[in-house]
């Protein structure tokens, strides 16, 4: 079988390091990693299962999970990563649908988006399940997406969605921040309209994300975010809310527990700004989760799906115009995921200035 192209190699010094106090708190035996190390690398290990069986298996695996008993799913294979691929699901809700004008302020993990791609377009916005879809032309329900506004599409699931405040060239502009650290804004035809989507996108974000995976156990210094999954939870809502208290307590201590051993203001090293980006990513987490909490025990105190009831309780509380526009699309949030109130969600695809 041909060998990957995995870049550089690990050395054993390296293999040795990755596994540092991994044994019980103690180091394991040098002369038993060089052992295994030089075994690995006389012995290469085989993949268990070749691309070609592992795309076939992942478009089998979306299309029994979407096909069965729902309109046609359409994806874009591009030869990158299927786990990151949109689906076009038709028969998904739509939550809300609008003129949104949108600037690309940062790319995946949060680099800087150059310069010719930053500039404001408008598209037509649906928030259709988990996926926020960028179109040019008009919403129509019964129009499939075209490839150039599948590739616009966003997925929201883990996202979140704030006024960008630090944001002031223009007016009633959110900012979007995704599971995957891209950075968008928008701006909406009115502040109305701006809170109608923020309060939704985090709503629909809150009921909707599937519990975060563990983080990954390594004795290395660099900080790595944990995977965020992009399918729909299995739990019902009242699961869900507990699970996002228990995610914001466990932020809050790690991030306390960071706090305490604080780095030296304007240092350079690795390590120091290893430290930076890791509070700066707990304290999003904690400003996400909060978010969450807030929004979904709301929406039970409600005891409804209906979005306007839950913008009307929820305006007021936020200090805004309690009298929010009324939008096009104020569907239940149950449509097209199973009822959601004390079941499972079943069905669904899953700023600063410049």
């Amino acid at each position: 079988m041909e060998e990957r192209n995995i870049g550089k190699k690990m050395s054993c010094q390296q293999f040795i390091a990755n596994l540092d106090h991994l044994n019980d708190g103690q180091d394991f035996a040098k002369d038993l990693l060089k052992a295994l190390y030089n075994s690995i690398k006389n012995e290469k290990l085989e993949w268990a299962i070749d691309e070609d069986e592992l795309r076939k298996s992942l478009s089998e695996l979306v299309d029994d999970k979407f096909g069965t008993g729902t309109k046609k799913v359409t994806r874009i294979l591009d030869g990158g990563n299927p786990f990151l691929d949109v689906p076009q699901a038709l028969s998904a809700t739509t939550y809300k649908h609008g003129v949104l004008t949108r600037k690309t302020h940062a790319d995946m993990d949060g680099k800087r988006t150059p310069r010719g791609r930053r500039g404001w377009k408008k598209f037509y916005a649906v928030l259709k399940g988990t996926i926020l879809y960028l179109q040019k032309d008009e919403y129509r329900p019964d129009k499939a997406l075209s490839e150039g506004d599948l590739k616009n599409a966003i997925r929201v699931h883990h996202a979140l969605a704030t006024r960008a405040s630090d944001y002031s060239k223009k007016s009633n502009v959110l900012k979007l921040k995704t599971a995957d650290w891209r950075v968008f804004l928008f701006q909406a035809p009115s502040k109305e309209e701006m809170l109608s989507w923020i309060l939704r996108i985090n709503l629909v974000a809150a009921i909707f994300s599937a519990p975060a995976f563990p983080a990954a156990v390594s004795s290395m210094k660099k900080f790595c975010r944990p995977l965020l999954p992009s399918c729909t939870t299995r739990l019902c809502q009242e699961e869900q809310l507990r699970s996002h208290e228990n995610k914001l307590r466990q932020v809050a201590a790690e991030l306390a527990e960071h706090q305490c051993r604080p780095v030296e203001r304007g240092h350079k090293s690795k390590e120091a700004e290893e430290s930076r980006l890791k509070e700066h990513y707990l304290t999003f987490e904690k400003s996400r989760y909060e978010t969450y909490i807030h929004l979904l025990a709301e929406k039970i105190k409600v005891g409804s799906d209906d979005l306007e009831r839950i913008e009307a309780r929820l305006a007021p509380l936020e200090g805004d115009d309690p009298s929010l526009r009324k939008t096009h699309s104020s569907p239940a949030l149950s449509q097209g995921h199973g009822t959601v109130t004390g079941s499972k969600a079943t069905k669904d695809t899953t700023g600063p200035e410049t």
